[in-house]
């Protein structure tokens, strides 16, 4: 059930985020919900293979590399789901900031609710 919730704040956080930028578009809730789906499937597998083949160039940037390995996350989920359009890795870039906070911001709120 956690999990369930957890997927889900990451839809609204999706849809939020999209209509903040410019850049993201999502056509509806099932494709942002496929999106939040894909992506923690992507942080999963893809992410940690990533981070391994790039040590030595996210520690000469003391880990601001980080930040372009989740841009490239998301234009890798771009490219797979139909309905999600990224209009560049800047975009890419700028919306996994912003998805990082709405989902920190939704999950501090859902605590905040469970005291």
């Amino acid at each position: 059930m956690n999990t369930l919730v957890k997927i889900l704040l990451s839809s609204i956080a999706v849809v939020i985020a999209s209509y903040l930028l410019p850049g993201v578009y999502v056509d509806d809730f099932i494709t942002a919900v496929i999106i939040a789906v894909l992506l923690s499937l992507l942080n999963i597998t893809v992410k940690p293979l990533l981070i391994i083949l790039t040590i030595p160039i996210t520690v000469f940037t003391l880990g601001l590399f980080l930040l372009v390995i989740n841009g490239i996350i998301i234009m890798i989920a771009s490219a797979i789901v139909s309905g999600f359009v990224v209009d560049g890795f800047f975009w890419a870039l700028i919306f996994s900031l912003v998805l990082s906070l709405i989902n920190a911001l939704l999950a501090d709120l859902t605590k905040e609710g469970q005291k």
